[in-house]
């Protein structure tokens, strides 16, 4: 069963979350700040997928990403925030995904599904 991570500073967030994904067969781990990320990512380098809020107490999300992409994590992450206006931020695009948040989880089940698939693939 895949392993997720969802990293949000809102519990609403990450309890609809971790509800849908779990409906949908994964397994889901949530944390409310980056700093508790990049713990739990030393701990637990076999998740398979990190869903990631932008906007969140220092450290922010793109930090975070910056943080796991230099330490050679390179599992899939989705940036996951209310703002659309963060894609044109540079340091996003080392995200594999790019998500807007709304209460109808279908585009974010989409790329965890097409992400998690990807893994599949040889290299």
């Amino acid at each position: 069963m895949k392993s997720i991570l969802i990293v949000d500073d809102d519990e609403n967030v990450r309890l609809m979350c971790e509800r849908d994904l779990q409906g949908e067969g994964y397994t889901t781990h949530s944390v409310s700040s980056g700093p508790e990320a990049l713990q739990f990512m030393a701990r637990n380098p076999q998740t398979d997928l990190i869903v990631l809020d932008i906007k969140m107490a220092p450290p922010d999300g793109i930090e975070v990403l910056r943080q796991l992409r230099s330490r050679q994590i390179g599992i899939p992450v989705i940036l996951y925030s209310d703002y659309s206006f963060y894609r044109e931020d540079f340091d996003t695009w080392l995200a594999d995904a790019y998500v807007v948040k709304s209460s109808d989880l279908r585009e974010l089940k989409k790329e965890v599904k097409r992400l998690l698939s990807l893994e599949a693939w040889p290299e």
